[in-house]
């Protein structure tokens, strides 16, 4: 049986800066990207066995992306992961908030709003004041 790749789409205004921001700041990498006219229009980035194409196609729809990204470990290290994660990108002047849905999130928007929510483990959600995702 063959198995499914799935890589969401995040539209953004601005390929070339989404690209700056999700590789400077989150750490990500690009494997590839398309070019019109001179100028990134889609792109993917990867970190981590999380890959998401970037494309201003569809600029309407621009900051209306949600993305859940969850760790495939144990509760421990995805707790110890998620710490480190927020310490790094607080490091690279990111803004990180808390976010709540149903379970502790640590959430980040990019530059035209759309949301990356890590999630805790489902016991967390009470360890910290978390607010709302929506917030």
């Amino acid at each position: 049986m063959t198995d499914w790749f799935a890589r969401p789409v995040l539209n953004v205004a601005n390929v070339e800066e989404s690209l700056r921001f999700y590789i400077d700041r989150l750490g990500f990498t690009s494997p590839w990207r398309y070019d019109e006219d001179g100028r990134a229009s889609v792109a993917q980035v990867e970190r981590q066995g999380c890959a998401l194409i970037l494309a201003d196609h569809w600029r309407e729809k621009a900051g209306k992306g949600l993305m859940f990204i969850s760790l495939n470990a144990e509760r421990e290290a995805q707790i110890a992961a998620l710490d480190v994660l927020r310490a790094e990108l607080e490091a690279k002047g990111v803004a990180v908030k808390d976010g709540l849905w149903g379970y502790r999130l640590l959430v980040v928007d990019d530059p035209d709003g759309n949301q990356l929510f890590f999630n805790y483990p489902n016991d967390t959600a009470s360890s910290r004041g978390a607010t709302t995702a929506a917030e």
